[in-house]
């Protein structure tokens, strides 16, 4: 079994605050570069298309983020402490 770093638990909620930081950076910049493209060419739907490219690379990031999650998930499947938990595919909630 791995050892955890002393500050593991910090460490953890650190990346996933991160995600919403660079989800917001990454729309941010998306926006400079349209607004840089629109005043170099004088084309004003450049702006735009800097703007889907910041939202796709903000989309970007959930996916990497979701497919990390997932990994980890993969790891506690295997794990002796967990093996007694089940996944309901039962909606309880309607």
């Amino acid at each position: 079994m791995e050892e955890k770093p002393k500050y593991g638990k910090i460490i953890e909620g650190a990346e996933q605050l991160s995600l919403g930081i660079s989800m917001v950076v990454a729309v941010l910049i998306g926006i400079g570069i349209g607004i840089g493209l629109k005043n170099l060419f004088g084309i004003g739907w450049f702006l735009w298309i800097g703007v889907f490219i910041g939202i796709a690379a903000a989309i970007l990031n959930v996916y990497k983020a979701y497919k990390k999650q997932l990994k980890e998930l993969d790891k506690l499947k295997d794990d002796v402490r967990y093996q007694n938990y089940k996944y309901d595919d039962e909606d309880d909630e309607d």
